[in-house]
């Protein structure tokens, strides 16, 4: 065992750390490499603890040259996870036997983070290179068998127009996105009157609904207490529920929009503010619905693109209901629709007023 100043300071820290003797036997173990292989690990053999072959290859190169050696290794116990395993000699401990440290380093959170960057990328990538792609291949047509064609370039004219649209949409919501992710650590704090701004949603979207041979209904009582909160946000929620309700809901169909104030709420401490958008649609099979909110993700991607969604406007709402301290729910079950529930905590000393 080495020194009890020694096992203090190892004791403390967050990465597990395990020292080993000449033979690969194990002659301590702090508490966080305790937790992650065994408490029992005194006395044992590595190869019993960790079973795996980059990490005992780079323990065998330092027993054998010295200095120091490191690999990057992944478990599957019972999640998956990625360890940066650093091995490094040291002086011999007459002691203890100590031969080599192994320090473990949890980076899953930094592996997970590079692939969802990546997947973003490829993912805005392959969403602008489809527009550009038909943009491109009408401006040939255009310069050469249309370029005569009156009613062959109105056509497609107005193609270029609805493409370069779409792109301008991504475009924006992207900026939009990362404008929610940089505030997102930051809670706003005037105070707002949920109702007013759906009555102000609702009123620029009649014409939408119109369109969409769908209509709204607003159902809430007469007071409702206000929320802490960012007004233009809370406005770009509501509307992109209420859209999605419009665009996806049934042909004719009723999106209705309630208000109510809860006392207590799952994940909140007080009274809440409760905000249901439920269309009439073809509703949500189960396995998609925890997936919703994910960037880009789209239960029918065809439809979605037809109807102008960019993928993007429910990870939108879900970042803006976390920077407001509130919860996104959603329900819904084919054939009956879909609920989409925003509860946002109630300002500190209101009342319905």
């Amino acid at each position: 065992m080495p020194s009890s100043s020694v096992t203090s300071v190892l004791a403390g820290l967050s990465a597990g750390v395990i020292l080993v003797d000449e033979g690969r036997k194990i002659v301590f173990a702090n508490p966080a490499a305790q937790e992650r292989f065994g408490v029992e690990l005194a006395g044992q053999d590595l190869v019993r603890a960790v079973r795996h072959p980059d990490c005992l290859q780079a323990l065998e190169a330092v027993l054998e040259r010295g200095g120091s050696a490191e690999a990057t290794i992944v478990l599957q116990t019972p999640q998956r996870v990625t360890l940066q395993v650093s091995v490094a000699g040291v002086e011999p401990d007459e002691t203890s036997g100590a031969r080599a440290a192994i320090c473990f380093e949890d980076i899953s959170h930094v592996v997970a983070a590079e692939h969802m960057r990546s997947d973003f990328v490829a993912n805005v990538s392959h969403e602008l290179r489809s527009p550009l792609t038909s943009l491109s291949g009408f401006v040939e047509t255009l310069k050469g068998a249309a370029k005569d064609d009156e009613a062959a370039r109105a056509r497609f004219l107005d193609l270029m127009e609805g493409e370069a649209q779409r792109m301008n949409r991504l475009i924006g919501d992207l900026l939009s996105l990362s404008r929610v992710e940089a505030n997102e650590r930051v809670r706003p704090m005037d105070r707002i009157d949920v109702v007013a701004v759906l009555r102000r949603v609702i009123n620029v979207l009649e014409g939408q609904a119109d369109t969409a041979e769908g209509s709204i209904r607003l159902d809430v009582p007469g007071e409702l207490p206000p929320v802490l909160g960012d007004e233009d946000q809370l406005m770009q929620v509501f509307r992109n529920l209420i859209e999605n309700g419009l665009k996806y809901g049934a042909a004719g169909g009723v999106v209705t929009v309630s208000a109510a104030l809860l006392q207590g709420a799952a994940g909140h401490d007080g009274a809440v503010l409760s905000v249901s958008v439920r269309d009439e649609g073809e509703g949500i099979a189960a396995h998609h619905i925890p997936r919703l909110t994910e960037r880009f993700y789209r239960v029918d991607p065809g439809r979605s693109r037809d109807k102008g969604g960019t993928g993007l406007g429910l990870a939108i709402v879900k970042h803006i209901v976390h920077r407001h301290r509130g919860r996104l729910q959603i329900s819904s079950e084919p054939g009956s629709g879909s609920t989409f529930t925003v509860k946002l905590p109630v300002a500190d000393g209101a009342s319905p007023r």
